[in-house]
């Protein structure tokens, strides 16, 4: 009897105790810390810089590695001010002589451009094995022997740790590791067209590795580099061809950030891959915070760096910065949290409904939560809903530096080429498909509708009526409206299709689309785009392939028609407008130009462009380039997204930064505030439990009471 009482009233007694919430999914010890929770749907594939190059993959490395340039986390338009650098370097010309010239020498006088760069004195590295010494000074884990590593499962589990001052060399280093054979480094193909002596240098590690034994580590600290060097203990100097200026964009990314070549030696041992001790799995490095868990199954945990040298808060902004709240911890110092905690969610909705219950601080907004999230003024501005205003969650929404379009392959006989007929036919095809419908359907008005490769806010892109494609749209009523189906039919028929069919056999016209499709929603896509095509009276095929045989096809320009998409690597129009440079081809020069592209004329243009220091003329030339590429239509253009992301009340300094990619430093918590709406929003329901109780003790009480009569008559 007293145990079932007790049964009753105990939920009570838990719940007016203050324990954390029941449902939570964290570990009790953790509430009200100074943790950031997010997700990760997908385990990273590469955390090696040389290799790292999915958006994925930087919310890691971002954090971890610190190349010598960083963006301004609030200045707009996109600033880029030193992070290990002491300064911002500033390229010195020679001629081919290798004489000096001024610096407003003109471009085709520039033979080489050397970028002297001087890193911070006293930074260190984060605790590491690799760096772990005995007392003789020799490396505890460099000669490791397979009983050595019999116990050894992570990386947790050397015992020892050591750290050293960050230097000159490894920069150096990592440079070096870009041309690695092994490592196929994504921008190796380009940063080879530039930094001098970086292709022969790969020809010479291939020939190294070759002539190594099996299973041998390249010790690339043997073989120099011609285009860069070290000047001393904390400055090095790289020597580009020709001028550059985008090479500062590259110096803000973790591809040229440092790894000591201790990390190489540890981690090239026999037997380390084995057991995922690799680069790729654990970095090392000198930033805010280290990787101290990587269980790709479960989580992925960042720690706050004990040896980070230190950084402040940004001081200034654009205005509006300190109404919004986002200077209130300007000169504090960084970062702010101690601790970040990445859960894996392949599906969105436990994802939104922990986001809901204040388990994540912040969430993008899938298609199916979007009405429950935002609504849509009759103005066209979006802002949450009042359910979610009364949890003090808010909107931020910003269009993306991001194309999503349709590629034409420029080498196909029948969509491709340049002459009138198919250029007609391209134009024709960009017309019929709706992106202002996609936009509302499928993206519940998202984006906005691409007038061309450049996204808004990049150089070059013009605003209003200047900066619509008149190939696609007419400016009516002080907006672009798209062109009418019937003038994209009678397009079709001057390029020889009338009503669909080739006018010399007859036949309709059948066009093909590659495409990998696989989620539930793809389906009602695909039929969309059908019946984009059929409303030009044109019969579209969808090819659905996984993604390694698409990329097989881009690759060998199989496929006619696909779809494909492109993030900014930095705020330039060269980043995007070389998408469609002639000898960036993908068949021919195993480039991005994934359409093949390839007109004289776009391509005279971007060579003069592409090095040129934003202003007037560069404007001029972009104007031109813009012109030629609309009308050739190489790409059904698209749309550039547009970013809703949704924050708890709890998480501060929140500004979208599409170029910055360790923003994570400048983050801070009420890790007070989360811990008590948490608890309000999931307080548990009782009475079930007290009414099963009282059911229990109503049932059992006569039974007890029966069973005790019964006991005392037979001992009578």
């Amino acid at each position: 009897m007293r145990f079932f009482l007790i049964l009753a009233v105990l939920p009570v007694f838990l719940a007016a105790c203050g324990a954390p919430p029941w449902n939570s999914p964290y570990p009790v010890a953790d509430e009200g810390a100074n943790i950031s929770y997010s997700s990760f749907a997908e385990r990273p594939k590469h955390l090696d810089p040389a290799q790292s190059y999915s958006s994925n993959e930087i919310t890691f490395t971002g954090q971890i590695y610190e190349p010598p340039l960083q963006y301004h986390y609030l200045k707009r338009p996109y600033t880029l001010i030193p992070l290990a650098a002491a300064e911002l370097p500033k390229p010195q010309f020679l001629d081919a002589q290798g004489k000096p010239l001024p610096a407003d020498s003109a471009t085709e006088k520039i033979a080489f451009s050397v970028y002297e760069i001087r890193i911070k004195p006293g930074v260190r590295y984060q605790p590491h094995p690799a760096f772990a010494r005995d007392a003789q000074g020799l490396y505890l884990y460099h000669g490791l022997k397979p009983e050595d590593l019999a116990k050894v499962y992570k990386l947790a589990d050397f015992p020892q740790t050591g750290t050293r001052e960050l230097e000159a060399a490894d920069y150096v280093h990592q440079i070096k590791r870009l041309a690695h054979p092994r490592l196929n480094s994504p921008i190796f193909g380009m940063m080879g067209e530039y930094i001098v002596g970086l292709k022969e240098y790969a020809k010479v590690l291939d020939g190294a590795q070759k002539s190594l034994p099996q299973g041998a580590r390249l010790d690339l600290t043997r073989y120099p580099l011609a285009g860069v060097e070290v000047v001393d203990r904390h400055t090095y100097r790289v020597k580009l061809k020709g001028k550059y200026p985008q090479f500062l964009y590259w110096l803000a990314m973790p591809f040229f950030a440092p790894v000591p070549p201790e990390a190489d030696r540890f981690y090239g041992q026999p037997g380390m891959a084995e057991k995922n001790l690799t680069l790729d799995w654990y970095p090392v490095g000198t930033g805010p915070y280290m990787l101290t868990v990587n269980d790709p199954n479960r989580r992925m945990v960042l720690e706050r760096n004990p040896n980070f040298h230190g950084e402040a808060y940004p001081t200034e902004g654009e205005p509006g910065d300190a109404a919004a709240g986002l200077l209130n911890d300007a000169g504090k110092p960084l970062p702010f949290v101690d601790k970040a905690v990445f859960s894996l969610e392949k599906e969105s909705i436990p994802y939104w409904n922990k986001f809901l219950q204040g388990y994540y601080d912040a969430s993008g907004i899938s298609s199916d939560s979007f009405d429950q999230a935002v609504r849509v003024a009759t103005q066209g501005e979006a802002d949450v809903t009042e359910m979610m205003k009364e949890k003090g969650i808010r909107l931020q929404t910003t269009v993306t530096a991001t194309n999503y379009y349709y590629g034409f392959n420029m080498l196909d006989p029948v969509v491709g080429g340049l002459s009138e007929r198919a250029k007609k036919l391209r134009q024709a095809v960009s017309i019929a498909i709706d992106y202002e419908e996609f936009i509302s359907i499928f993206a519940n008005g998202r984006g906005i509708p691409a007038q061309g490769p450049l996204p808004p806010g990049i150089f070059g892109a013009h605003e209003g009526e200047q900066g619509i494609n008149p190939t696609i749209y007419d400016w009516v009523d002080g907006k672009p409206k798209r062109k009418s189906i019937e003038y994209a039919k009678k397009l079709l028929a001057e390029a020889g299709y009338p009503g669909g069919r080739d006018e010399k056999t007859g036949k309709p016209l059948m066009l093909y689309l590659d495409i990998t499709a696989t989620g539930p929603d793809d389906k009602a896509r695909l039929d969309w785009i059908r019946k984009q095509f059929q409303a030009v009276d044109l019969q579209l095929v969808v090819r659905n392939t996984d993604y390694n045989r698409f990329q097989d096809k881009i690759r060998k320009g199989n496929a006619q028609i696909f779809h494909w998409g492109w993030n900014a690597d930095y705020p330039d129009p060269e980043n995007f407008l070389f998408l469609l440079y002639g000898p960036n081809a993908r068949v021919k020069g195993e480039g991005e130009n994934s359409a093949n592209y390839d007109n004289p004329e776009f391509n005279r243009l971007f060579e003069r462009m592409k090095n040129m220091d934003n202003g007037p003329e560069r404007q001029k030339i972009i104007d031109e380039m813009l012109v030629i590429a609309r009308r050739d239509a190489p790409w059904i253009w698209g749309f550039h997204p547009k970013q809703y992301s949704l924050f708890h009340s709890w998480y501060l300094n929140v500004k979208p930064n599409l170029m910055a990619n360790n923003s994570l430093k400048y983050v801070r918590i009420d890790a007070g505030l989360r811990a008590r709406k948490q608890r309000e929003w999931n307080e548990p329901v009782l009475w079930p439990l007290g009414l099963l109780a009282a059911v229990l003790v109503a049932v059992l009480v006569p039974a007890v009471a029966a069973y005790r009569r019964k006991e005392r008559q037979a001992a009578r």
